[in-house]
């Protein structure tokens, strides 16, 4: 189950990262806390954070349950395209918001057939 083990830490760090960018640009962009609005680009960056929160909590729990009942190793590159596809979201939400249709949808069907998948092996293996 190491390959497993290495998406989640691999997803994890790039949550930080998204969260220390939050964190550190509040100065660049003069946006002080507790406030979550003002500068675009900081609103970017807090949302991209914020998004990958709201996804990470069904991402994590679904690639385990996954990994458990159907294949690790099939896990975890599933799981590498919710990285990639949270990485290009990244990117593309924080230059135009209105382009970060691919990697919202990478991350999304990685966690679909994550949870699905890991749904469907439990199930089945209650029959087994």
């Amino acid at each position: 189950m190491e390959w497993p083990v290495i998406v989640t830490a691999l997803a994890l760090i790039e949550y930080m990262f998204f969260t220390f960018k939050v964190g550190f640009s509040r100065n660049k962009y003069g946006v002080n806390a507790p406030a979550v609005s003002g500068h675009p680009i900081w609103e970017r960056l807090y949302r991209v954070q914020q998004n990958t929160l709201e996804q990470i909590i069904v991402f994590i729990p679904s690639l385990w349950m996954f990994s458990h009942f159907i294949s690790p190793v099939i896990g975890a590159l599933i799981g590498s395209a919710f990285i990639v596809g949270r990485g290009i979201y990244y990117a593309t939400y924080v230059k135009e918001p209105k382009s970060r249709a691919l990697g919202f949808v990478m991350g999304f069907l990685a966690n679909l057939v994550l949870l699905l998948g890991g749904m469907t092996g439990a199930v089945l293996s209650l029959t087994a």
